[in-house]
């Protein structure tokens, strides 16, 4: 499948990242693109097949909560709390280390993300394209 060159094309708006920031810099801010309705429904119709094929595949890890339905952070919270309450329980010790991600995808290094999608979870041909 090829994706014609004007579902490609995108306005671009730069949000800052966090209202802490300098917004004089540049640095502070994120470019947020804003597709066309086509380019967005062709994402979720490639969206839901490929969620499809891993769910199929069984390639989701189990307590993975983005991006799927029935799976909210609310949930998460609620795994990590009870992990942590039976392990005080059995009176081990717990540890809980937070890391911020929310600037993660910031720096995808994609041919490192296209290598692991073809390698993981064998996604090839038009779909990897």
């Amino acid at each position: 499948m090829t994706v014609p060159t004007v579902f490609k094309s995108a306005l671009i708006m730069p949000s800052i990242k966090k209202p802490d920031l300098d917004s004089t810099d540049p640095r502070s801010y994120r470019p947020i693109s804003n597709l066309s309705v086509v380019s967005k429904l062709l994402e979720l119709i490639v969206f839901r097949q490929l969620y499809s094929y891993l769910s199929a595949a069984d390639l989701l890890p189990r307590l993975q909560s983005a991006y799927r339905t029935h799976h909210s952070t609310k949930r998460a919270v609620l795994k990590v709390l009870t992990d942590i309450l039976y392990a005080v329980d059995d009176g081990d010790l717990s540890v809980l280390a937070l890391l911020d991600l929310s600037a993660a995808f910031d720096t995808v290094d994609y041919e490192i993300l296209l290598t692991r999608l073809k390698v993981s979870f064998g996604i090839s041909g038009a779909a990897l394209d």
